[in-house]
C-alpha cells in the first residue's frame, strides 16, 4: 500500500511540473575533460619539488674509478701484444684508447647501465630536462635515463672527441707546426689548437667551480646533454670503502715530504743543537774523538780539520766541504778552512772564500 501511495504522488507531481531533458551520455566526460587542467594546475602548485643533494665525493670517486678501469683494460690488452716488437703500440695509442672507452659506453650507456664506477658508486645518469619539465622530484629515483641521442653524443664527444684531439695535437706535434714560419698555414692552426686547449681548460675550471657549489653536472659534456648523476637506489651504500686508501694517501704523502726535507737539513747542525739536551756526555770521551763526527765510525783514511784538528774521514769531510761553504766542525763548532792528512806530509788544502 507504501509503494501505491509514493507511485500516486510521483505520478501527480510529474503532471502538475514540466519534465527537464535527460542529459547527454558523454556529459561527465565533457566536464571531466574541462575541469582536468584547473585540477593540475591546483595539485602543481600545492607540490613543491624537493631539491636532490648527490655526494659530489661519489661522483668525482665514480670518475676516478672509471679511468682506473680503462687503465686496467689497456694494461691487460698491452700484455697481448707484448710479443710483437716494441714501440708498435705507441703509434696506435690513441686507437687504442679509443677502443676501451667506446667499449665501456657500449656496454654500460648504450644497453642503460650505469658505468662500472658508478655502479660502484650507486649512481645512474638521468636525463634532467624530462625532470624540469615535470618539476617532480621526490626520492632521486625518478626520471628517465638518457634518450638515444644524448647516447650518441655522448659517444660522439667522449670518444670520437679526444681521439681527435689526441690525434691532432700528435701529428701537430710531429710535423712542428709551432717551428714553422710566423704567417704559415701550419703555425697558424697551432696557435689556434694552443687557444682551443686553453679556452677548454678554462671552461673546464669554471664548471668544476659549479659543481662544486651545485653538485650537479661534473664535467662539460654532462653540462651541455643535460645528464645529471642520481642515485640508483635510495638505500644502497657505497661499494668501496675509502678508509684504508685515505690512510694511505696520508702516509705516502708523509713520507714523500720527509724525502724532500730531510736532504736539505743538515743532520751535523741538528746534532749540534741536540747535543746540549742529551744525556749521554760520553760524545766528548778520549774514544768518541778517534770517531769520525759524521758517521761515528773509525776512519780508515783519516784527515784533519783545519784549525781545530779533530779527526774526519777523507770522504765525509770532503764533501761537506763542498757542498757548504760555511761547514763547521761537528765537535767545536769552528769553520772548517782546510783538511788535512794525519800522520803524514800531504795536505789537502779546501780553502773557504
Amino acid at each position: 500500500m507504501d509503494r501505491q501511495t509514493l507511485v500516486s504522488s510521483s505520478s501527480s507531481t510529474n503532471s502538475g511540473n514540466s519534465i527537464s531533458p535527460a542529459p547527454p551520455e558523454d556529459a561527465w566526460v565533457n566536464t571531466y575533460r574541462k575541469l582536468l587542467p584547473r585540477w593540475k594546475s591546483l595539485t602543481g602548485s600545492n607540490q613543491l619539488a624537493i631539491p636532490i643533494e648527490i655526494s659530489r665525493v661519489n661522483q668525482v670517486d665514480a670518475e676516478r674509478l672509471d679511468i682506473e678501469m680503462s687503465a686496467m683494460l689497456k694494461e691487460q690488452l698491452v700484455k697481448v701484444f707484448s710479443l710483437m716488437k716494441p714501440g708498435m703500440l705507441f703509434q696506435y695509442e690513441p686507437e687504442l684508447d679509443a677502443f676501451l672507452e667506446f667499449l665501456i659506453w657500449r656496454f654500460s650507456i648504450w644497453v642503460d647501465k650505469p658505468t662500472p664506477g658508478n655502479a660502484l658508486m650507486n649512481l645512474r645518469y638521468r636525463d634532467e630536462r624530462a625532470i624540469e619539465e615535470t618539476g617532480k622530484v621526490r626520492t632521486g629515483l625518478e626520471g628517465p635515463g638518457l634518450t638515444i641521442a644524448q647516447k650518441i653524443w655522448y659517444c660522439a664527444a667522449t670518444v670520437g672527441g679526444q681521439y681527435i684531439w689526441a690525434r691532432l695535437q700528435s701529428f701537430s706535434a710531429f710535423r712542428r707546426w709551432g717551428d714553422t714560419e710566423q704567417r704559415s698555414l701550419a703555425r697558424r692552426a697551432w696557435f689556434l689548437i694552443q687557444r682551443i686547449e686553453g679556452f677548454y681548460k678554462a671552461a673546464s675550471f669554471g664548471n668544476l667551480l659549479v659543481f662544486l657549489l651545485t653538485g650537479r653536472y661534473r664535467s662539460l659534456i654532462e653540462r651541455a646533454l643535460q645528464a645529471r648523476l642520481v642515485y640508483g637506489s635510495p638505500n644502497m651504500n657505497r661499494a668501496v670503502s675509502f678508509e684504508y686508501m685515505n690512510r694511505q694517501l696520508v702516509w705516502n704523502e708523509f713520507s714523500e715530504m720527509l724525502l724532500l726535507l730531510l736532504p736539505l737539513l743538515n743532520s751535523s747542525s741538528v746534532k749540534n743543537f741536540l747535543r746540549p739536551f742529551s744525556k749521554d756526555k760520553s760524545s766528548n770521551s778520549a774514544g768518541d774523538e778517534a770517531l769520525c763526527p759524521i758517521c761515528q765510525a773509525t776512519p780508515t783514511t783519516p784527515f784533519l780539520a783545519l784549525p781545530c784538528q779533530h779527526r774526519y774521514c777523507y770522504y765525509c769531510l770532503r764533501t761537506r766541504c763542498s757542498g757548504s761553504l760555511s761547514f763547521r766542525c761537528s765537535r767545536c763548532n769552528e769553520p772548517v778552512v782546510a783538511m788535512q792528512r794525519h800522520g803524514g806530509s800531504f795536505n789537502n788544502v779546501t780553502q773557504k772564500e
